[in-house]
């Protein structure tokens, strides 16, 4: 993991970017639900800090930046993901707006999501509060398709963020994250597919495709991602995930998962896990291969971030090695 000390310097200069709104996360201590529940577990979560813990934990520099609240919700977030060893040096509080929250309820195996997100700091993120020499620095430049969707200024700042990547060399991956309580599918269709074309790495899921592309059919998705310019990264499928460069499919398997827990995550885990792989050296299946592992590992524990390994932990699944107790 990265110092957090080295990481909150002016000379820190990140492997990767990401940016986007966390929100506070509020889940029942009980399986009664939301409704019946006194107590509450208070945790955070978003796909931009889910990412760049993951990233921090696998061993790599990473910034992620937002607007918070300045208020104890943004507080917290704030610290804890500086605990992580992320860069948060460009992450602003605000007293014009509140940290977003959002609650969460797992009822006879169901997971439900309710969010509190309308007018909160993070959807009021402009392009002028882009530091372009910040992202000039990385080398990739990471953003969701959750960002575009919560304002028309944040839509304007993805966009702005990916021409100042483009214009320093900086590569842009791009995960759609999918969230249809934001924006209708029309309305995310138009602009999903328009950054998809700028991107350099596309991390889409395949029911996700499915939608975007209005099709069942998986050579018709194939079709619509080679005429892209992205290496084309799929997950979700039938027990494996596809890459997609240069006309060519590859396959790579899943790692079985001892016990399913809690799938949140999972996506964030493998795009961390992906591109970790890629600042290792890792050709672009083999990064696959090792996203794939770390998507397991998440979904074996509860929470968004918590169950992404560090490193270490990695590295022992990979060479087996057996957990001593004391």
């Amino acid at each position: 993991m990265t110092d957090p000390q080295i990481a909150t310097g002016q000379m820190f200069r990140p492997d990767i970017i990401t940016f986007g709104e966390t929100m506070a996360l509020m889940i029942p201590t009980s399986s009664k639900g939301i409704e019946y529940s006194a107590e509450f577990q208070s945790m955070f979560g978003g796909a931009e800090s889910n990412f760049a813990i993951g990233i921090s934990r696998l061993g790599h520099r990473v910034g992620w930046f937002s607007r918070l609240g300045k208020d104890p919700l943004g507080q917290m977030i704030l610290k804890k993901i500086r605990g992580e060893g992320v860069d948060v040096s460009r992450v602003e509080l605000t007293t014009d707006a509140p940290t977003g929250l959002m609650l969460r309820q797992i009822v006879s195996g169901k997971t439900s999501v309710f969010y509190y997100r309308k007018g909160s700091a993070a959807s009021t993120m402009r392009p002028d509060q882009l530091d372009e020499e910040y992202i000039r620095q990385a080398k990739y430049l990471h953003v969701t398709g959750v960002t575009p969707a919560l304002s028309d200024s944040c839509r304007a700042t993805v966009k702005e963020a990916i021409r100042i990547a483009h214009k320093h060399g900086v590569k842009v991956c791009f995960d759609p994250n999918l969230r249809l309580k934001l924006w209708t599918i029309e309305e995310a269709r138009t602009v999903i597919l328009d950054i998809a074309k700028d991107a350099d790495y596309f991390l889409p899921g395949l029911d996700e495709l499915k939608l975007l592309y209005h099709t069942e059919s998986f050579d018709e998705i194939v079709k619509r991602l080679r005429e892209l310019k992205a290496v084309s990264v799929v997950k979700g499928g039938n027990d494996e995930t596809y890459v997609v460069q240069q006309g060519n499919v590859s396959a790579v398997p899943y790692f079985k998962a001892d016990r399913v827990v809690d799938t949140v995550g999972a996506g964030d885990g493998f795009c961390a896990g992906f591109f970790a792989g890629l600042l290792k050296g890792y050709s672009h299946t083999e990064a696959a291969r090792l996203g794939n592992l770390i998507g397991c590992m998440v979904v074996q524990m509860e929470g968004d971030w918590e169950g992404i390994p560090t490193w270490e932990q990695v590295e022992a699944v990979l060479h087996n090695v057996t957990h001593v107790e004391r």
